[in-house]
């Protein structure tokens, strides 16, 4: 196997230009547009105020076009950022390239407090290559009003078999609330997040253990067929450009009665300034599929890291330090409340009986976070390891693909037979591509 990381060109002609000199005590920070990350941007006038000699410059974007931004500026040693927003699959492999500078922090900042999951898919060698801002694996967030006024009742441990009646059951098209909302939108970090972990928890699998392509079996054939079916019959219009985000927005207007997705979007359903079914949702565990033993759970964190094209890097760590820092928790439990604080990071969180006791969703998320075992994936074995990803680094080109193809069959441009047999014959072709 021979290393070789798709940069996507397209996107970085005319919108990434190196910078040719960064100014002394300034720093551009690349981050992703989700709730989190905005927060802690309205936040920067906290920073500096600490730190009056560091100005800080953001460039905010959405979640496929920030990758495309970051990838193509870190293989090219751009510099064009001091901070990058990137997760738990980039971290390792750009960490072993020598692409990101290893951070070293000091006793207050507690490293030895940060889960040891999360730690873990952020270390080469024992060196942290990233900090990480808040982690996440997923659940299922359902209505309770929905479910009492049609007669059903959550069980413990659903099976997608159970979501896919309760979703028909509870689907009200002519009051615009589709009975369930999944991630439609193309990319390996959007759709495929959803649909690979979805898959998983059928049975089914990337690669065989000789590195073959799996997607001629019939876990693969069941898993996306019922995907496809439940979002025509249950699924929110327009669900093959429906991401995270625009879930969230539809979830928190009440046109969702169930959303399966990141732990994450638990501080924002249930905010009631932002949520109109906020005192309406509860949580449960990632579905399986009946017979399947394995829920599917991924594990992710959004984590900030410095790419060693940096010119400031001392002060780009000097702002990475403050935003994942137990201070900075406190910081967002005084200004928008202990269930609104970064999730899914440290171990003292989910023992502060004061988040505990603000979040419904903690728990939940705890018991998700702890169920996903990157190891194994799924049933059948596997020569790789990760939950909604692959970490081999020709999967970012190899899930979008995959992700383009499975987003088509949402929107009714292709059937699931084609989708998979283009899948097939695409990622066969890659990984030849790459001497597997």
């Amino acid at each position: 196997m021979r290393y070789r990381l798709e940069i996507p060109i397209l996107a970085a002609l005319g919108t990434c230009t190196a910078l040719t000199g960064a100014l002394a005590g300034e720093i551009t920070i690349a981050t992703v547009n989700n709730g989190d990350m905005i927060r802690m941007q309205g936040l920067t006038s906290e920073f500096t105020a600490a730190h009056p000699d560091v100005t800080v410059n953001w460039v905010t974007l959405e979640e496929n076009t920030l990758r495309e931004r970051v990838t193509t500026d870190i293989a090219t040693g751009g510099g064009q950022y001091d901070i990058l927003t990137i997760g738990n699959y980039e971290v390792p492999i750009w960490g072993k390239q020598g692409w990101l500078v290893p951070l070293e922090f000091d006793a207050d900042y507690d490293a030895d407090d940060l889960l040891p999951a999360i730690r873990g898919g952020l270390s080469v060698d024992d060196k942290l290559y990233a900090a990480p801002f808040y982690g996440e694996s997923a659940f299922l967030m359902y209505r309770t009003d929905l479910f009492e006024a049609a007669g059903l009742t959550m069980p413990e441990e659903p099976t997608w078999e159970f979501i896919g009646e309760a979703a028909r059951k509870i689907t009200d098209a002519s009051n615009g609330v589709a009975g369930i909302c999944l991630r439609g939108k193309a990319g390996w970090g959007e759709n495929m997040a959803l649909i690979g972990s979805m898959a998983n928890s059928f049975g089914a699998r990337w690669f065989d253990e000789e590195w073959a392509p799996q997607f001629d079996q019939p876990e693969w054939q069941a898993a996306l067929q019922f995907y496809a079916d439940l979002m025509k019959d249950a699924g929110a219009s327009g669900a093959s450009s429906a991401g995270f985000n625009e879930n969230l927005t539809m979830f928190q207007q009440g046109r969702c009665g169930m959303w399966v997705d990141a732990t994450s979007a638990g501080s924002f359903v249930s905010n009631p300034n932002d949520s109109t079914v906020a005192d309406k949702v509860a949580y449960t565990i990632f579905p399986n599929k009946e017979g399947v033993d394995n829920h599917g759970n991924w594990l992710w964190s959004w984590n900030l890291a410095i790419p060693a094209s940096s010119k400031n890097q001392e002060d780009a760590k000097t702002f990475i330090t403050w935003a994942t820092n137990k201070a900075y928790t406190e910081l967002v439990a005084e200004k928008e409340g202990w269930s609104n604080v970064p999730p899914g990071t440290r171990t003292s969180l989910y023992e502060n009986q004061n988040y505990l006791d603000a979040a419904a969703f903690a728990g939940p998320t705890k018991a998700a976070m702890d169920a996903a075992d990157i190891t194994k994936p799924t049933v059948q074995p596997v020569p790789y390891t990760g939950g909604q990803f692959v970490a081999i680094p020709e999967f970012q080109s190899i899930g979008t693909t995959v992700g383009q193809l499975f987003s088509a069959v949402v929107a009714g441009q292709s059937s699931v037979e084609d989708a998979l047999a283009q899948a097939q014959s695409s990622t066969e072709r890659e990984m030849r591509r790459a001497g597997y």
